[in-house]
């Protein structure tokens, strides 16, 4: 019973959809209507700014590390924190507070993997930023990222980090299939700013 409340506020704890918030509270804007219609940081940093793309990502990331804790906090500590994270990533991609049309799943997984293993995370962030340097692909540094993160996984030989990362790394790229069309095609839009 108590594994059951504990999936399911972490599936509500993802929905809380950051980009609206920050784009209806702050702009007066639906950032749904803008750019890629999308409600993650990346839409939210091309459509409203550095500032509240930060915001957005932040909150995204915290809301994956927040609902990966939760056994903590409920003291069921032999339930693994990767699984309500899973429920958090189903939550922002899929919210129940934004007609279940969400972001892709970036953000919030790599706030599961800072509660879960932190060192993994540092080094997602490092090698995200390194690739984003080198291609100015957000969306193809995000998928690589992931990728890394399965290395790493198997290296430390995790086996619970490992299927869960390999999943959240298949569903990240499943998200982002619509990018991958317009990299081959050459009509991804790069950042400017690195």
């Amino acid at each position: 019973m108590i594994e059951a409340i504990i999936f399911i506020l972490a599936y509500l704890i993802g929905s809380i959809p950051s980009g609206l918030i920050v784009g209806k509270v702050g702009y007066g804007i639906d950032i749904r209507e803008h750019g890629s219609g999308n409600l993650g940081g990346t839409n939210t940093f091309r459509t409203l700014g550095i500032k509240a793309g930060l915001i957005v990502t932040i909150a995204d990331i915290l809301k994956g590390t927040l609902a990966a804790a939760l056994p903590i906090f409920f003291g069921q500590e032999d339930l693994s924190l990767l699984l309500p994270g899973v429920f958090a990533v189903l939550g922002h991609t899929y919210p129940i507070f934004a007609k279940f049309k969400g972001g892709k799943a970036v953000a919030t997984s790599a706030g599961v993997l800072l509660c879960y293993e932190p060192l993994l995370f540092l080094t997602l962030v490092i090698f995200f930023f390194i690739v984003l340097y080198l291609s100015k692909y957000v969306s193809l540094s995000s998928m690589l990222a992931g990728v890394s993160g399965i290395i790493y996984s198997i290296v430390i030989k995790d086996i619970w980090l490992i299927i869960v990362v390999s999943l959240l790394t298949l569903f990240v790229i499943y998200r982002h299939r619509s990018n991958i069309k317009r990299i081959i095609n050459k009509t991804e839009p790069k950042i400017k700013w690195l």
